[in-house]
């Protein structure tokens, strides 16, 4: 599957020699048509030979600020200014990103709960089993993600767990990568971050804010994040210095007490306090039903984009547990 040598590196059909880049496809079965299906690859062969990054984007076919910042970063990256190799799958979960679909509409399944794969199961478990066979191969990972279509702060996802063997470095890498927020937990089971973690190989799961699209600033942030990532580890030239980050290490989740619509009171990013108002469901007409206040100290971290909402829906997120890394 893979072929990673300073002469030449091939992932699929992509063939890099030393110092140049390659487009490629690699195949994932065929539709229901019975024609073939492919996932595009692009391999950066450096002039140099050191490590292995894996770069994968659009694990969920709704989520396109990771691509935005992949096209931008292979756009502008020089193969001979480069140590090591560069693997990038930009389309990972190939039938979701089609239908502008969360999950795989093949198997309705979420392709970043699947990992490692089988190689004989389902449209999901056949794409998670080859995209993590080329995966399992790198020195580090790198899984971008968004808040779908919800709107959301850019944070990065350490999801090894805080008494893994790997955590510190998982978490140096998302220090590294530097979207000024980390959330610090154990992730479900089937994540590519904590299934490559568990082979040795430090991975973090950037989530570059949620917009229906994508959004300019997240996938300014995405693209400045894999440059900080080839220079911090040696692929370029150069040095990093992380900033200080938030770390929060779970959330505190609001939903609706009655239907109407939202009006939320503090913005994406602030600290709130215990008491402090986040939002107020109106009616139709304009009339207060009921203003909710937040139960612990916290971040705001994530909200619903659209305003209505019915008793019980999901609201927002509050950060909590906040350290400073």
């Amino acid at each position: 599957m893979v072929t990673i040598a300073f002469a030449m590196t091939s992932v699929g059909t992509a063939e890099a020699a030393q110092g140049e880049i390659a487009y490629g496809k690699l195949s994932i079965g065929e539709d229901r048509g019975g024609q073939p299906v492919h996932l595009p690859v692009a391999v950066i062969n450096g002039a140099e030979p050191g490590d292995t990054l894996y770069i994968q984007s659009v694990s969920d076919g709704d989520e396109l600020n990771g691509l935005g910042a992949v096209t931008r970063f292979l756009r502008a990256v020089d193969p001979g200014e480069v140590t090591g190799t560069i693997i990038v799958i930009a389309i990972t979960n190939y039938h979701a990103f089609l239908r502008a679909r969360h999950r795989n509409p093949i198997d309705h399944t979420k392709l970043n709960r699947a990992y490692p794969g089988d190689a004989e199961g389902s449209s999901s478990d056949r794409i998670a089993a080859k995209t993590f066979e080329i995966a399992s191969q790198a020195d580090i990972a790198l899984d971008l993600h968004q808040g779908s279509t919800s709107r959301m702060i850019n944070e990065t996802r350490v999801r090894c767990g805080r008494h893994h063997d790997l955590h510190d470095a998982c978490l140096e890498l998302a220090r590294v990568f530097d979207t000024g927020h980390i959330l610090d937990q154990q992730g479900p089971d089937g994540q590519l971050a904590r299934v490559l973690a568990d082979e040795g190989i430090p991975t973090v799961n950037p989530e570059l804010g949620g917009s229906v699209g994508w959004d300019e600033e997240s996938v300014e942030i995405g693209e400045r994040g894999i440059w900080n990532v080839l220079t911090a580890y040696g692929f370029t030239e150069g040095s990093v210095e992380p900033s200080e980050q938030s770390r929060i290490g779970g959330f505190d989740q609001y939903y609706s007490p009655c239907g109407g619509l939202v009006e939320f009171s503090v913005d994406l990013g602030v600290e709130v306090g215990e008491g402090d108002e986040l939002y107020t469901v109106i009616s139709p007409l304009g009339q207060v039903r009921e203003t909710v206040t937040a139960v612990d100290d916290g971040i705001f971290w994530r909200s619903t984009r659209l305003p209505q909402v019915a008793t019980g829906e999901y609201v927002c997120s509050v950060g909590t547990d906040i350290d400073a890394v």
